[in-house]
């Protein structure tokens, strides 16, 4: 069989190429943390564990794969192909200091013990707000000239990026906010007296990826457009719940689920917007290969 054939037509475009290459590289540094962590064992949570390594290198591999496949869907601009290379470097280079920081027995994040550490956390910085501006800018793309996508398709990138967008611009304020808690002596993570700020962060920052693959599967399974259509919009509105909630309880003060009922009853209607369509498209799945 040609080799050719097993690549997605989209990872031959070349923004996507280097993209789609370290995408690669960074779930395999992560699922290699994992054998790593299987070894040698150490708590999930803390300042210093194997976790950042592990989620980060899997994150930002599927993150550089989603902005290659989102690039390939884009009419060509000028700049294209080294602003996609700078943004696959900018993703590998952050993942490869945090992996840095845990083998060396020292924190990624607010750690500012020493000039070095501190220079660090700056540079790593300076890396996500550079990958922010990048996904707001394919952002804008996407809403102003959109490719040749069906609409569900369409629809799945256009929120996907823009929650993408508002994933990173959360990070950022959680750095921001981390650092003059750190300064005060007050734990840098938090909000009040339980509020988790990676929380919000990290909700949604893969609906780039669930919701394009929605639309995907739903595709395949022979689902007409406007019910395709009809899917994505639900699970956007879920996902989107899902954030609300996620802020609602950090900037409270509130952990993860400890929830009132307002917040719980909120959270409870987006993860039913989340999970119907993802029955739906199993059940025509299923009763597809049945018939």
């Amino acid at each position: 069989m040609d080799a050719s054939l097993l690549v997605p037509s989209w990872c031959r475009d070349p923004r996507a190429r280097q993209l789609a290459a370290v995408g690669l590289v960074l779930i395999g540094s992560g699922l290699l943390h994992g054998i790593v962590w299987a070894v040698a064992g150490g708590p999930w949570e803390g300042p210093v564990t194997w976790r950042k390594p592990i989620l980060f290198g899997i994150s930002g591999g599927l993150t550089a794969l989603s902005l290659g496949w989102a690039w390939s869907r884009l009419p060509w601009r000028r700049g294209d192909a080294w602003l996609a290379a700078a943004t696959a470097w900018a993703l590998l280079v952050e993942v490869g200091l945090i992996d840095l920081q845990r083998w060396r027995g020292v924190a990624s994040h607010f750690n500012r013990g020493t000039p070095f550490d501190s220079f660090l956390y700056d540079f790593m910085g300076g890396l996500i707000l550079w990958v922010t501006l990048v996904s707001i800018d394919l952002t804008i793309r996407f809403l102003v000239r959109p490719g040749g996508l069906t609409a569900d398709m369409l629809l799945a990138a256009r929120a996907g990026l823009v929650l993408l967008s508002v994933s990173c611009l959360l990070g950022i304020w959680a750095s921001v906010h981390g650092d003059l808690r750190a300064a005060a002596g007050l734990p840098p993570e938090t909000v009040g007296a339980a509020g988790v700020t990676k929380f919000p962060h990290g909700a949604v920052i893969h609906a780039l990826q669930w919701l394009p693959l929605l639309a995907w599967a739903a595709r395949r399974v022979g689902l007409g457009e406007p019910l395709r259509l009809r899917l994505v919009a639900a699970a956007t509105a879920g996902t989107t719940l899902v954030l609300v909630y996620a802020l609602l309880q950090t900037l409270a003060g509130r952990g993860r689920l400890d929830a009132t009922p307002a917040s719980a009853a909120l959270l409870v209607v987006g993860l039913a917007c989340l999970a119907v369509p993802a029955v739906v498209v199993g059940w025509f799945a299923i009763s597809g290969r049945e018939r």
